[in-house]
């Protein structure tokens, strides 16, 4: 794992003795905007790569793999700049069985991160695998019911079990690979979803302040849809979220780590007129936490998130489409330190009012920060400019403009300088270009520019610029 900067830990280290705190902290795994902008390439992949054709045969196998090569400049305010690659190979295979009645997929990657010299977290660069990445049994009641016996059924049940990523809702409060159990049915236009699963041990938990062997957090809820609407599929959701994470604990910290989070959901997607989509969600979250310096009682969580987004889809060959998002998740005025991690984090007999989710949203290339304690603003566009070229018909840009501030004034957010006591933390403009040059080989660029607001002491701007190829065989 990498560790922080050795001038920002420095940083974090004084300012938790100063606030009677043992510097814990200060031995940090990866930084959230590092996390964050390694799962929007994996958001990226997962769009261009995850679609799978259907089933229709009696017995089907199929295989394949991409490899991907990112390279990464940017600025991150700790160090000028840090420069490195990531190598990501992926092999994969699917087999289905009576027409997609039964299907098992499984997929592994290899990844080398591969810094310059001085800017790497710790003192290697990181090798990952070969690790399964996604591995599942899936069955599908209607399918198997067709196959078997030629009947067609008006309702469904499907069951998968393994290793997926897994959202509910829009993925607001809950995004991301779990070990599961995953029962969904379809009832006339009603929509059921049930969920038993735990994170894979090797993931990164958002308490960063922790020293886990491995995390193991476990998952429990119910989703509801309502399918029965022409333009509109309203959704809730339950979720319960227990922490079962082994620390290696250091004896004279008096310090417990325990973080269990109740998830309530609400929301929709669809069409409000033609061409113009939307979703929303809300989330309320309750639960249990420990504060900083406590290992005896726990405080009571109560925070509350919510997202709406518009896209409107102008039509024509050039596919021009805007969008407009606004993001927000609830900061405790008392985590002065960190928005997510304990040591740092809520002040002891305190309700602790700063939301945690396990959820994605891209909060721009270079700042990237973790939905906790903040308001964000998103205005986006896109086209593709050469619709009638032989080569470049498949070539798209776009960009995202981002507006940044606190929620609590006095709390911190997930960038550690941010010190000032000011809730505007600065804008962002992004600006990226997808060329699909053929069926087999694709290329990215993204450029940011994250310009700090007034609760930053170090004014300096910020770049972020990644360029990656993906080829597929």
């Amino acid at each position: 794992m990498y560790t922080q900067h050795p001038a920002l830990k420095r940083w974090l280290a004084t300012t938790l003795v100063l606030s009677g705190v043992v510097p814990a902290l200060a031995q940090r795994a990866e930084p959230d905007a590092f996390l964050n902008r390694q799962r929007a390439i994996e958001e990226l992949i997962r769009a261009e790569r995850e679609e799978l054709a259907p089933l229709t045969d009696t017995f089907q196998a199929d295989y394949g793999g991409f490899y991907s090569l990112f390279f990464f400049l940017y600025d991150d305010g700790a160090n000028s700049s840090r420069t490195f690659r990531r190598h990501d190979l992926r092999v994969w295979t699917r087999l289905g069985f009576e027409r997609g009645a039964h299907e098992i997929y499984a997929r592994a990657r290899l990844s080398f991160i591969d810094f310059n010299r001085g800017d790497q977290f710790d003192d290697e660069d990181d090798v990952e695998g070969m690790n399964l990445e996604r591995g599942f049994y899936k069955f599908d009641l209607a399918k198997a019911k067709l196959a078997y016996q030629g009947e067609r059924i008006g309702y469904n049940v499907k069951l998968k079990l393994g290793r997926d990523l897994t959202e509910f809702g829009t993925g607001y409060a809950l995004s991301t690979p779990l070990d599961q159990i995953w029962l969904r049915a379809n009832v006339a236009d009603f929509q059921f979803t049930g969920l038993l699963g735990k994170t894979i041990g090797s993931a990164q938990d958002f308490d960063l302040s922790r020293n886990p062997e491995r995390t193991r957090r476990t998952f429990a809820g119910i989703e509801t849809r309502y399918q029965g609407f022409e333009r509109h599929e309203p959704f809730a959701y339950v979720l319960w979220q227990r922490d079962h994470i082994s620390d290696v604990y250091i004896p004279t910290l008096r310090q417990r780590f325990d973080y269990d989070s109740f998830y309530a959901g609400l929301g929709s997607t669809g069409e409000l007129i033609p061409n113009l989509r939307y979703s929303t969600e809300f989330v309320a979250e309750t639960g249990a936490s420990y504060s900083t310096g406590a290992f005896q009682r726990k405080n009571n969580i109560a925070a509350w998130a919510w997202d709406i987004q518009f896209e409107y889809l102008f039509g024509g060959k050039k596919k021009p489409r805007a969008s407009l998002e606004y993001m927000f998740a609830s900061g405790d005025p008392d985590r002065r330190v960190s928005p997510t991690s304990t040591i740092g984090g809520n002040a002891r007999g305190f309700k602790d009012t700063g939301f945690i989710g396990m959820g994605y949203r891209d909060t721009g290339l270079s700042f990237a920060p973790t939905l906790s304690n903040v308001h964000i603003w998103r205005a986006g566009a896109s086209f593709v400019p050469f619709p009638d070229h032989e080569t470049l018909d498949r070539f798209e840009v776009g960009t995202n403009w981002f507006l940044y501030n606190k929620h609590r004034t006095h709390a911190g957010v997930s960038d550690p300088l941010a010190t000032n006591p000011s809730g505007y933390l600065g804008w962002e403009m992004d600006y990226y270009a997808n060329w699909d040059i053929t069926s087999d080989f694709s290329a990215t660029t993204r450029y940011g520019v994250f310009f700090p607001g007034d609760a930053f002491p170090d004014q300096t701007t910020r770049t972020y610029l990644l360029v990656g190829f993906t080829w597929n065989f």
